[in-house]
């Protein structure tokens, strides 16, 4: 046993070893790549590429988790001096793979600069600020997971991040992707450029770019700005050692809720021990996992009938993403009949019936907007229509919300018999009741219906000009949070009024 779980320790550091090996060679080589780029374009890319490096470097030690090795709790009963500890863990930690290839990444970053006019002394210096930076950047980041977040970091919590992470880095990355520079760069991307280049987060590669442009008065701005923060990281780094040194954890701190999975990551109330309960049902359950892969493939699909009825690409590209908001709003109309007997603890319990109607939409916010998030740019990449990014998110955001708000009186008003827990997902049982027929029909018509004038606005935009985007976005944003609040708050009075008639139904059906 202990010599299998070694073996699969020894081919995960060799896979991840030659994970990083890879990875370093691709940069390097891109970076390599641009010393016969314009300078334009070399800098663009140079500029935004050590800002996600810097922020990778800060923010990943906190995603992932990662036991750090050189934690400054382990030298706690060596009685070491918390004034040369930093210096010590400091130079320590260049002593490592992952340093390793961050020297070998500024050595061809090197290369690269004197190539495109920055004198040698001004390279090396980059260089060696960018590599202090970047690794006291990742300390910082190793000793704030430490303070903050449990050693050992929960899936839950390290899913929600990576979601975090999909929603904001995936859209900007298909937009970065999509564009065709052709040698120019665009010009809100080169502003762009322009400003973080005057932030902490590049202010080190622009200052080497701003002299290899000639340009003083912004090298000088770069320059006393990577001076700054450099300074600023290592202050930073000193005081969180001398934190983590001398600060005894408190015992409410060290007695972490483990086991618990979402309910120890949720608030402590009837929300999020509902949103906990509907989490774990929802991602075990096969009935509402084939909810979840069936929106996606159903909105996809809708393209080809429209190709084949003669719609242009450019209009049939752009229905998956409010069909898909549509049908994610719509799945919760019936979650109520899906809870079995599992229901009498809500009522039991005399819970609050908004707690109930939120705590349920959890999960299906967890998975639409990362899913969303994808979509929307994915599909205005395909039409090359970046100006429809507000009026899409608007209109998505409208049928999404409104569509949970009509969901949350639905389920509570007509709910209809569902399949056993256990059964095939595509068993549909005898339903003795009228309102299994209506029901569906009402949470998809009076969505869409809710959502008329964020619909009209979107074609007026696709059809006539960019005018409309500011109104279809704050519109179809502003009323689906109205939806979705007016419709939490009828359920709940309908739930706080109708509990044991629900809970009758749930038993028999």
């Amino acid at each position: 046993m202990l010599g299998a779980l070694r073996g699969d320790r020894v081919v995960r550091t060799i896979i991840g070893l030659a994970a990083l090996v890879a990875a370093t060679a691709v940069v390097c080589v891109a970076l390599l790549s641009l010393s016969d780029a314009p300078l334009t374009a070399a800098r663009t890319v140079i500029v935004l590429g050590s800002s996600a490096a810097v922020l990778g470097f800060l923010v990943g030690p906190i995603l992932t988790g990662t036991a750090d090795q050189l934690d400054p709790r382990r030298f706690r009963v060596f009685g070491v001096d918390d004034r040369a500890m930093p210096w010590i863990l400091g130079f320590a930690s260049m002593v490592s793979v992952p340093s390793f290839a961050l020297i070998a990444v500024a050595a061809c970053f090197v290369v690269t600069l004197v190539a495109l006019g920055t004198p040698v002394w001004g390279a090396v210096i980059t260089a060696v600020f960018g590599v202090i930076s970047l690794a006291v950047a990742a300390r910082i980041g190793m000793a704030i997971s430490a303070l903050l977040l449990p050693e050992r970091r929960s899936r839950e919590l390290t899913a929600l991040f990576v979601l975090a992470v999909i929603v904001v880095a995936f859209p900007a990355a298909v937009f970065l992707g999509s564009l065709e520079w052709d040698g120019r760069v665009p010009d809100a991307v080169a502003a762009a450029a322009n400003v973080i280049a005057s932030t902490p987060l590049a202010a080190v590669p622009g200052f080497a770019l701003a002299v290899a442009a000639g340009d003083e008065s912004g090298a000088w701005l770069s320059g006393l700005i990577s001076v700054a923060t450099v300074i600023a990281l290592w202050m930073c780094w000193t005081w969180l050692v001398r934190r983590l040194l001398t600060t005894t954890d408190r015992p409410t701190m060290a007695r972490e809720r483990s086991g618990l999975g979402w309910f120890g990551l949720l608030p402590a109330n009837a929300f999020g021990a509902i949103a906990a309960r509907s989490l774990v049902y929802w991602f075990r359950d096969r009935r509402y996992i084939v909810n979840f892969v069936i929106v996606p493939i159903a909105g996809v699909l809708t393209v080809f009938p429209l190709l084949v009825a003669g719609v242009p690409l450019y209009i049939a590209a752009l229905v998956p993403v409010p069909v898909m908001a549509l049908f994610f709003g719509w799945l919760p109309h019936n979650d109520a009949a899906y809870d079995s007997t599992a229901l009498w603890v809500h009522v039991a319990s005399g819970i609050r019936g908004a707690a109930d109607r939120l705590g349920r939409l959890v999960p299906i916010a967890l998975v639409a907007i990362p899913v969303l998030a994808i979509a929307i740019p994915v599909s205005l990449a395909l039409v090359d229509s970046w100006y429809l990014l507000m009026p899409m998110i608007g209109l998505a955001a409208n049928l999404f919300l409104g569509g949970l708000g009509v969901s949350s009186i639905l389920s509570v008003t007509s709910p209809y018999a569902v399949s056993r827990p256990g059964d095939s997902p595509f068993q549909q049982p005898q339903r003795s009741a009228s309102r299994a027929g209506y029901a569906p029909a009402i949470g998809f018509i009076g969505a869409l219906v809710l959502s008329a004038p964020t619909i009209w606005l979107f074609v007026m935009t696709v059809i006539e000009d960019d005018s409309y985007n500011p109104a279809t976005f704050w519109v179809g944003t502003a009323s689906g949070i109205v939806l979705l609040a007016a419709g939490a708050a009828i359920g709940g009075l309908v739930w706080d009024r109708g509990g044991t008639r629900l809970m009758e139904f749930v038993e028999t059906a």
